[in-house]
């Protein structure tokens, strides 16, 4: 009779011996020390079932664990930074030998001088171009089509997007779908909404324009929509998507009112702290089977921290001004830039509780129509808006897995955390968030957008299916943590 080693110790034997099969000895790099990977990427653990004797097999009962990722990617636009860039623009296109340009943009931008200096410049450099000026604020599925259809009529060679992050996202689904004609349009939706479907080509150049400082849309590659059929948003999320060149100028958000400043700017707070709290990359899981399926969204990594805490330092020192002074260029100059510092590190690390509850916030309203918007004849909660409103519960349910971040960005809104014990870190973040929203003049809370009790159980529901974010919380959120958040979130003063 022999002595049967447990488990733990078996499937340790069993690992090294696949190591020298496979790799030969020595071999200790994370690509090569676990088993051989199974159709789902998964490490096989087991438990004895019974002992043996010599000669007979070890039975084992095995279960799949699916495996932590080991590695995370930077992907981001070129950016072009300065007053004025935008006149080079035609350069650009003559630069990618671009024989037909399509022009995605709104019908307020449309009018405005960021659209015309583009146009300009292309005339000015010879270039062939259309103008798809039907892009909504927020937009829908429907929208989306609309800028699709427009693409393969025209059959562009390169897209260019003048406006804000609803613009910009529209391009890039038009790009995609342009690319891939035969596609359904669910393909390439986020699941459990759409097939998730992986982009395995490269698509057609597109300049990003951005015209708010808010989405940091011109650095990723993640595209947003209200899907109308569920009333709730998701989205494409994808590297390639990204668009090769964002020209930040500064020059093209002059004209941007106090409210669209403030709403704008709340969303780079937002993309700030939920990507620096969000889940580490390392423990994000199932590890891709292969590098093309890698998210975009992996999880708070080195890199990513440094562009977002660095955001989140200029978005709580600049944006109460941008808001207050409209003649404030510095002030405004600089959210543009914490806008695309932040798109760098949320593009590679992700958000998520705060945007995945946003989304039906957005989609389930009842009409509430927030000032300086254009009204859209069904109301509009400003995507900043609805992102930040939650961020005070937010913040007070994730401050236990990570408490040292929560209390670092608690002292970057200017409280003395000498004192702070951890188990109260998001006690006094969730109150240095109320203090910036209320000197931003933002509505108190969901019940200011119409919302009661009543609607809670809608809201969570609208949230659960928002996996690509939600499932980078720290802490995981189900339906009745979601719920006390969204009850917390009824007033927020």
């Amino acid at each position: 009779m022999i002595k049967v080693r447990g488990p733990a110790a078996l499937a340790q034997s069993v690992r090294r011996v696949m190591q020298c099969i496979n790799h030969g000895p020595g071999c200790g790099c994370p690509a090569h020390n676990s088993t051989p990977a199974t159709p789902n990427d998964v490490i096989l653990t087991g438990k004895l079932l019974q002992s043996t004797t010599v000669g007979q097999p070890i039975r084992y009962a095995t279960t799949a664990i699916p495996q932590k990722e080991y590695a995370f990617e930077m992907a981001s636009s070129n950016i072009r930074f300065g007053d004025n860039a935008t006149s080079e623009i035609g350069m650009d296109a003559l630069n990618l030998k671009a024989k037909k340009v399509i022009v995605i943009t709104d019908k307020n931008i449309a009018k405005l001088q960021p659209a015309k200096a583009v146009v300009e410049s292309l005339e000015r450099h010879g270039v062939q171009y259309q103008v798809f000026d039907q892009v909504s604020c927020e937009p829908t599925d429907t929208s989306f089509k609309l800028a699709i259809d427009f693409s393969k009529k025209y059959q562009p060679d390169l897209f260019i997007a003048v406006g804000g992050g609803s613009v910009m996202d529209t391009a890039k689904a038009a790009n995609l779908y342009f690319c891939y004609p035969e596609a359904d349009f669910l393909d390439f939706v986020n699941a459990p909404i759409g097939k998730g479907r992986v982009i395995d080509k490269a698509l057609k150049p597109l300049i990003a324009v951005p015209t708010t400082a808010g989405t940091g849309s011109e650095t990723t590659g993640t595209s947003i929509f209200d899907y109308e059929p569920l009333k709730t948003k998701t989205g494409i999320a994808h590297r390639a998507l990204k668009p090769l060149l964002g020209i930040v100028d500064p020059l093209n958000t002059r004209s941007m009112p106090p409210n669209v400043h403030a709403a704008s700017g709340l969303d780079v707070l937002c993309h700030s702290l939920e990507s620096y709290t969000a889940i580490p990359y390392s423990e994000r899981t199932p590890r891709p089977k292969n590098p093309i399926e890698r998210p975009a969204y992996q999880g708070s990594n080195p890199i990513s921290d440094i562009w977002s805490i660095h955001a989140l330092r200029m978005t709580v020192k600049y944006l109460p001004r941008a808001f207050k002074n409209p003649e404030d260029i510095d002030a405004q100059r600089n959210m543009l830039l914490a806008a695309t510092y932040a798109g760098v590190g949320f593009g590679n690390a992700g958000v998520h509780l705060c945007h995945g509850m946003s989304y039906p916030i957005s989609g389930l309203n009842k009409g509430y129509q927030h000032p300086q918007y254009e009204a859209t004849g069904h109301g509009i909660v400003p995507h900043g808006v609805s992102v930040a409103v939650t961020s005070p519960a937010v913040f007070e349910f994730t401050a236990p897995a990570c408490p040292e971040r929560h209390l670092e960005a608690a002292e970057i809104f200017g409280k003395d955390i000498s004192r702070v014990k951890k188990e109260d870190a998001g006690l006094v973040l969730g109150d240095a968030l109320r203090e910036f929203l209320a000197e931003l003049k933002i509505p108190n809370g969901l019940k200011a957008f119409g919302f009661g009790s009543s609607d809670l159980d809608a809201l969570v529901k609208g949230t659960l299916p928002q996996h690509r974010v939600t499932k980078l919380a720290p802490i995981p959120a189900e339906a009745e943590s979601l719920h006390r958040m969204f009850e917390k979130s009824l007033t927020i003063y």
